[in-house]
């Protein structure tokens, strides 16, 4: 006998999962079956033999409670729980406290012990969520997550209740994304939390949550996030399928998950986005990808991830389109600062000076007077010390952080050229290249650029402007040779499609972007259907159209609309 509720999808275990993803793609949209009971050790009629059992297994705990105690003034019973992971005044109040009344008060009660647990569970204790089990192996497991396990004597089951209650910070604004205008709600380490302010944000009976225990000795709870009739049914088939086979004893944080389910480890470049808030996670799946929460970690794993995804952010969006792709294109020249940038100045110092104008050439000639090292090992020595900085900023306390920033760019930048060791136009350049790395949102892409501008300035130093060159080209066909779950990394550059492109470089006005995106294979691809600005809907109504199905032939934004 299963009790069972909503939520019950958590008491499955990880085989279960393995054998749900092998048949999702024939029968992802029939109803899931009852969880499978675990086989193992029975549990006996006696009560001291349970608890013996079970207490051998658990081992010496300071915080193991078992509470024993008369149920309805008759029959011996009781309670094991760890005193640090429930919420003991609920157990108290809506477990013990109506077990232990008298039988006078329970009318209703059974006479047969074979029908008490039944009893218990719909007419004596308030609990939302339990199940019943039979085998001794399963209740361990039960008791290290947070739930109650009840045994009576004369019966060869246990009930399990859901009691854990752990305390955590609240909800508040995210750290490693600010917005300028967008929700300031980020993601905790509660699991429960984090799945409630996705259902808050996406109230549809479409969005599915699969949650299964990952790691051997931690039993990290896993949830993946998707939209039923919109997510590829193949995609969602291959996260199960890259989750399932982990095999590790623990999962501490979400960036333990992306490490192992990525498709090149060895590359610079991050194939698995990560955030901390909600609404990024919800528009996430409404295009189509996949979401991955894991208990105990405040940010969610998306799937897939392509390169231009890391250079966009929320206020993109929120923000009208023009100002929008204003800032996008801003940062898509920092990007390039941030790689390129002190290459290139090698370069052109070391090999290719004719390139500069001459009255140019002659001030960056007069400030490098004196320095003794050659323009490639100052801008290493400069790079160094700038990355030394910025690793010294983020690990001190916020306080002493910034202040140590400010000490940093100013004495020891104007110390650096006083003495001779730099000059002025290469602590620009440092700068201007630690500003462009700044600029980029996704903290793991910013890494990757700047691990790479290593290289780069090497190959410029050895050979000019052709270093440059012998560089990039291997990061291109690298970019081109990656996939992040299937998907080619560069889409929708190449392999290239025209409505794709309404959301890269620049972002279109949103009633341009009617489709999800192709290289998705959404299930269904339409997200705007007959939608035109309000200020063009009086010209359509003149023009004899319909529901937006046209907008006016003399304005160019609505011709584009029309002709999607």
């Amino acid at each position: 006998m299963i009790f069972q509720t909503v939520y019950l999808k958590e008491a499955a275990r990880l085989q279960a999962w393995k054998e749900k993803y092998a048949s999702y793609i024939e029968q992802h949209r029939q109803p899931n079956s009852p969880p499978p009971v675990p086989g193992g050790e029975g549990l006996s009629l006696s009560l001291t033999a349970n608890l013996e059992n079970l207490l051998a297994r658990l081992g010496q705990n300071g915080d193991l409670v078992v509470r024993d105690f008369l149920l309805f003034g008759r029959h011996e019973a009781a309670m094991v729980f760890f005193s640090s992971l429930v919420n003991q005044e609920q157990i108290q109040e809506h477990i013990l406290k109506p077990l232990m009344a008298r039988s006078s008060e329970h009318p209703g009660m059974p006479e047969d012990l074979a029908d008490m647990s039944r009893y218990i569970w719909n007419a004596a204790i308030q609990v939302t969520q339990g199940i019943t089990a039979a085998e001794l192996s399963s209740l361990p497991d039960a008791v290290v997550k947070g739930q109650l396990i009840l045994l009576i004597d004369g019966i060869a089951e246990a009930l399990v209740l859901d009691m854990r209650q752990v305390d955590m910070r609240g909800v508040e604004q995210p750290q490693t994304e600010q917005v300028i205008r967008g929700p300031r709600e980020g993601y905790v380490e509660k699991l429960e939390n984090n799945l409630s302010l996705l259902r808050y944000r996406l109230q549809s009976t479409d969005f599915r949550i699969e949650i299964s225990p990952i790691g051997t000795r931690t039993q990290s709870r896993v949830a993946l996030c998707y939209l039923d009739s919109i997510a590829d049914p193949q995609l969602v088939a291959e996260a199960m399928r890259r989750i399932s086979i982990i095999n590790t004893d623990g999962i501490i944080d979400a960036g333990y998950i992306e490490q192992f389910i990525e498709d090149q480890p060895l590359s610079p470049f991050p194939q698995v986005q990560n955030t901390e808030r909600p609404d990024k996670t919800v528009a996430a799946l409404l295009e189509g990808r996949v979401a991955i929460l894991v208990d105990g970690s405040p940010f969610a794993l998306i799937v897939p991830a392509l390169f231009n995804q890391f250079f966009q952010t929320i206020d993109d969006y929120t923000e009208r389109f023009i100002m929008g792709s204003l800032i996008r294109f801003i940062r898509l020249i920092a990007l390039a600062f941030s790689l390129f940038f002190p290459a290139l100045y090698v370069s052109v110092i070391s090999y290719n000076p004719e390139l500069m104008p001459t009255d140019f050439a002659v001030a960056i000639s007069g400030g490098r007077a004196g320095v003794p090292f050659p323009a490639v090992l100052e801008v290493l020595i400069m790079e160094v010390s700038m990355e030394v900085l910025r690793e010294a900023t983020i690990r001190l306390p916020q306080m002493i952080g910034g202040a140590l920033s400010i000490v940093g760019v100013l004495v020891i930048g104007q110390a650096a050229v006083s003495a001779g060791l730099a000059s002025p136009i290469t602590v620009v350049i440092v700068a201007l290249t630690t500003i462009g790395s700044f600029a980029t949102p996704a903290y793991n892409a910013a890494i990757a650029l700047r691990m790479l501008r290593f290289p780069l300035i090497l190959l410029a130093g050895m050979f000019g402007l052709y270093g440059v060159m012998i560089g990039t080209i291997p990061i291109v066909n690298h970019l081109l040779f990656l996939e992040s779950f299937g998907v080619p990394y560069m889409s929708p550059f190449i392999p290239g499609k025209w409505r794709d492109w309404k959301d890269t470089l620049v972002r279109a006005p949103l009633w341009w972007m009617r489709r999800r995106p192709s290289f998705l294979h959404t299930q269904d691809d339409t997200r705007l259907e007959k939608s035109v600005p309000a200020a063009y809907a009086d010209q359509i109504l003149e023009q004899g159209g319909e529901d937006g199905e046209a907008l006016p032939a003399n304005h160019d934004t609505a011709r584009g609309g029309r002709n999607q």
